[in-house]
């Protein structure tokens, strides 16, 4: 009998332990945009009655690239949805295409596109998700050397360019709004270093990613985008474009954010979307 209740006692412990652990350490907790804290259903359920979906990631924070995996897996099982991304460029959708359609493994997609250094890692498993179920993949970045004639020589050095060139650019010329909160920080980051044409660098990505999300979304199904948070924060960027070509479409933002405690969302980053992801600050990083 003693024995007995010497094992009740020392399994009861091991449970309150476990407990409190589970309770005081966490890696993540999600957030609406005003703070409060919410569970994955609930983000879930708001994902699937949206048009398009901006995940806004830290590019080396594994959390969010789990949970973007999680989210893609569990819209594809409820619906039909449409992928898209930053990490790939416009000019690099055909080979994307035919790694889609099995005609290239991963070495032929790694030599014909420019695949980011830590592709395999966070964002293979997507493209597979998009494969195994033979969804469609949209490469929605505006070519990096494009992005960077507009820094060195603002909007109008895209006029240089092919009218092939220019298929895999938002239609010129863009809208642009040198007064928004996000392209004046961006200045003020760097210090005034950079000039005018920096934030108009980061323009025409956010146009280019607007008008390829348009162009292969389709009625009645869901368009996830993964990009860095920046892209999408305050819903400007990528979505302030959106907006302004498709304003009746839902639109759902998430993003990505570190603190030191997961207890509460830190004042700085309401409202920053509609989801806020917090992660530990000391969660390890992919790269």
């Amino acid at each position: 009998m003693v024995i007995h209740r010497i094992c009740f006692i020392v399994i009861v412990m091991i449970s309150l332990i476990t407990s409190g652990m589970s309770q005081d350490k966490q890696p993540v907790q999600l957030f609406s945009g005003s703070g409060k804290a919410v569970k994955y259903k609930k983000l879930l359920k708001d994902a699937q009655q949206a048009d398009v979906v901006l995940f806004g990631e830290y590019h080396n924070n594994a959390i969010a690239h789990w949970l973007q995996y999680e989210l893609t897996a569990d819209l594809i099982a409820a619906g039909p949805v449409v992928l898209g991304a930053e990490m790939f460029e416009a000019d690099n959708q055909e080979p994307l295409n035919q790694y889609l359609r099995g005609e290239i493994d991963y070495t032929g997609l790694d030599t014909l596109a420019r695949l980011w250094s830590n592709y395999k890692t966070d964002y293979a498993p997507l493209v597979d998700l998009a494969v195994a179920h033979n969804l469609p993949f949209a490469a929605t970045n505006i070519p990096r050397r494009f992005a960077s004639m507009v820094y060195h020589g603002g909007f109008e050095a895209l006029d240089e360019l092919s009218d092939e060139q220019l298929a895999w650019v938002a239609p010129l010329p863009i809208e642009y709004d040198a007064e928004l909160p996000g392209y004046k920080a961006m200045l003020e980051m760097m210090g005034g270093h950079g000039g005018e044409t920096l934030p108009m660098a980061q323009a025409i990505k956010d146009a280019t990613m607007a008008h390829f999300i348009l162009q292969y979304f389709r009625e009645g199904e869901t368009f996830i985008h993964y990009n860095g948070a920046y892209h999408s924060d305050n819903y400007e960027g990528i979505l302030w474009y959106l907006k302004l070509q498709a304003p009746d479409l839902t639109y759902l933002t998430i993003t990505t954010v570190e603190q030191s405690q997961l207890k509460s969302l830190d004042a700085e980053h309401k409202n920053r979307a509609d989801y806020i992801i917090v992660v530990d600050e000391h969660m390890t990083k992919t790269y």
